[in-house]
């Protein structure tokens, strides 16, 4: 059976890129909510994680997805953009590996040499 791409969808990594290739760029970018709108017809806190989960493995596979919360998820349109959500992420990243330590009660210098990364400098961290 065909599919029409007007009608609801499952959300799977091909509706996703589907609904992103038209969103080219951080000024047409769409929150999680109306992603899952657009390919499903329905809005659900559930779909949406399920969006989250879809876009990381696509972010893996090397598929240039942006997001910010300010702007919404959009494919990179410049190497600008991109290189501003790889910054996104690793702040993200940063923050999450300070509470990660603090409740393991492990230092900072500590906890990254554990996972075998360079401590950042203090202008690379992160304003808590």
């Amino acid at each position: 059976m065909q599919q029409f791409p007007l009608l609801p969808r499952e959300l799977t990594p091909e509706s996703v890129l589907c609904a992103l290739q038209g969103r080219r760029g951080a000024a047409n970018g769409a929150t999680a909510r109306d992603l899952v709108f657009i390919i499903t017809g329905k809005v659900s806190g559930a779909e949406e994680r399920r969006l989250r989960q879809i876009i990381e493995k696509l972010r893996c596979d090397g598929h240039p997805i942006c997001a910010h919360p300010a702007l919404g998820y959009h494919f990179a349109a410049t190497a600008s953009e991109l290189e501003a959500t790889c910054m996104f992420l690793t702040r993200r990243m940063v923050t999450t590996g300070r509470q990660v330590a603090a409740m393991n009660r492990v230092a900072m210098p500590d906890f990254y040499g554990q996972l075998g990364l360079p401590q950042p400098t203090d202008d690379e961290e992160i304003e808590q």
